[in-house]
């Protein structure tokens, strides 16, 4: 099976478009998925900035699994599962994608990292 490769600039206008993409590659309602690359999309905006260039990539796995994974050029920026508060508007990404995936981890290489996950394929 042909996987979906979208290779962009991370900025805001394009996490909707993304999330069509992956819905489209789906052919059907995939709402975990969406959840999870609209985070990991914010999470490239909000730490290395707007503009910054990623590579999305998803999959079917022959496990029955849906595998994300999000590419960016910064290899040492490390991510951490913070404990928000209940008035903070920000740090629950990963509590998120933590909650919804069936695994999840980050492959850091010197050229960048990949943040992946895997999902059930009718998440």
């Amino acid at each position: 099976m042909k996987r979906l490769v979208l290779e962009l600039l991370a900025v805001p206008k394009a996490v909707p478009e993304v999330r069509r993409a992956v819905r489209e590659y789906l052919a059907r309602p995939c709402p975990e998925v969406q959840l999870c690359v609209s985070e990991l999309l914010a999470n490239v905006i909000n730490h290395l900035g707007e503009g910054t260039p990623v590579t999305v990539r998803l999959a079917r796995t022959d496990g029955g699994r849906a595998r994300l994974e999000v590419s960016d050029p910064d290899a040492y920026a490390w991510l951490i599962r913070r404990r928000p508060g209940p008035d903070d508007e920000t740090g629950r990404g990963l509590l998120l994608l933590d909650a919804v995936a069936l695994r999840w981890g980050v492959d850091q290489g010197t050229g960048g990292k990949t943040v992946w996950c895997e999902l059930p394929q009718g998440a």
